[in-house]
């Protein structure tokens, strides 16, 4: 049975948007030239300017999306699955091409000029909401502002997977990331709340 049209041009979206990925996260935006993701995608050109109109709206799609593929862990709101969270996006970030690509696009914006602010707001958002769990549950110090300390978490996340990518092609970042929770929590958290967070033991500080 042939598939409805509907269906074959989601496919055809999400093939190229992946092959896409997979390019800018191994060359860049400059680097990539549309008939090599088109090559990738097994794709027509076509179809590809139906769904994006130009490599920088390709871009701005792949910037956007990065986290469509992602599924966060399971878990009450709050501090520890904030950490949880930061976690898995540490190991999604070895693993996830789709997300590796869109972090590095927005890094990277100036580049090709791209101007794309609002992923970082996106990102804030989803922590300012872990946070506000936490502030509910009593775990945060009084003095605490969630929108700005939200938004400081993703310029230390950001900030902290670019040194651990020149370092080791992000192969320690669950530890960077570790680390990084260590410093913070002392200004986010009373000390019997962070009695009671886990934070996760990379398999690289297992072996130190």
């Amino acid at each position: 049975m042939r598939q409805p049209k509907q269906q074959r041009a989601v496919e055809t979206r999400e093939g190229i948007l992946h092959a896409a990925a997979e390019i800018f996260d191994e060359v860049g935006y400059a680097g990539a030239s549309i008939n090599r993701i088109l090559e990738r995608a097994g794709a027509t050109a076509g179809s590809l300017y139906f769904h994006f109109k130009s490599k920088e709206g390709l871009a701005r799609a792949v910037i956007h999306e990065q986290a469509a593929d992602l599924q966060f862990p399971q878990g009450e709101a709050g501090l520890q699955h904030l950490v949880d969270m930061t976690d898995y996006l540490a190991v999604q970030m070895q693993q996830n091409t789709l997300l590796r690509a869109g972090v590095r696009l927005a890094v990277e914006q100036n580049e090709a000029d791209l101007h794309e602010y609002a992923i970082y707001e996106w990102w804030a958002e989803i922590f300012r909401e872990e946070l506000g769990a936490a502030r509910r549950k009593g775990q945060l110090l009084p003095s605490v502002d969630e929108a700005a300390f939200a938004s400081l978490l993703v310029a230390a996340y950001t900030g902290t997977q670019i040194m651990s990518q020149l370092s080791t092609r992000r192969a320690d970042l669950p530890g960077r990331i570790s680390r990084m929770w260590r410093c913070l929590l002392p200004a986010l958290a009373p000390a019997d709340a962070i009695a009671q967070i886990r934070i996760p033991v990379a398999a690289t500080e297992a072996r130190a």
